[in-house]
């Protein structure tokens, strides 16, 4: 099996509630283009997983988050054929908004406050629908 990186890449995400609604943006970039998920992105060299946490929201949303208790860790591999095509290991906090106004930047293209009973009308990544069962967020 060949893959495009020698190792798995940490990734971070945050899920923010507030006010019964999730804060989501919609990806720009593989993988997952075009479909709505919670922000987040990889890890720098150097950086902690709080630091990296805080500093993609910030990018890709425009608000400041205080983070919570951590929400999991999970794998998210991608094969098409025998190829790997992504392998995060995702590292999902909860968070709570902080501060700002939203607005999309960096790799997405589009975010949004949504009602969490409003989830089934957004194309949402397989990964994060099977987080957020699992934490009672979607039935």
């Amino acid at each position: 099996m060949h893959t495009h990186h020698r190792h798995p890449v940490p990734a971070v995400a945050a899920i923010v509630i507030r006010d019964g609604k999730i804060l989501l943006v919609k990806r720009g970039s593989e993988p997952g283009l075009g479909l709505w998920s919670i922000p987040g992105g990889s890890i720098e060299p150097g950086e902690t997983t709080e630091e990296a946490l805080k500093r993609e929201v910030l990018e890709e949303t425009g608000i400041e988050i205080n983070i919570g208790k951590l929400a999991g860790v999970y794998d998210l591999i991608v094969r098409h054929d025998d190829i790997i095509l992504f392998h995060y290991v995702l590292i999902d906090y909860f968070a709570t908004f902080a501060a700002g106004e939203i607005r999309a930047a960096t790799d997405a293209v589009d975010c949004r406050w949504v009602p969490l009973e409003d989830l089934h009308n957004y194309n949402l990544t397989s990964s994060l629908i099977d987080r957020l069962r699992e934490h009672n967020l979607l039935p």
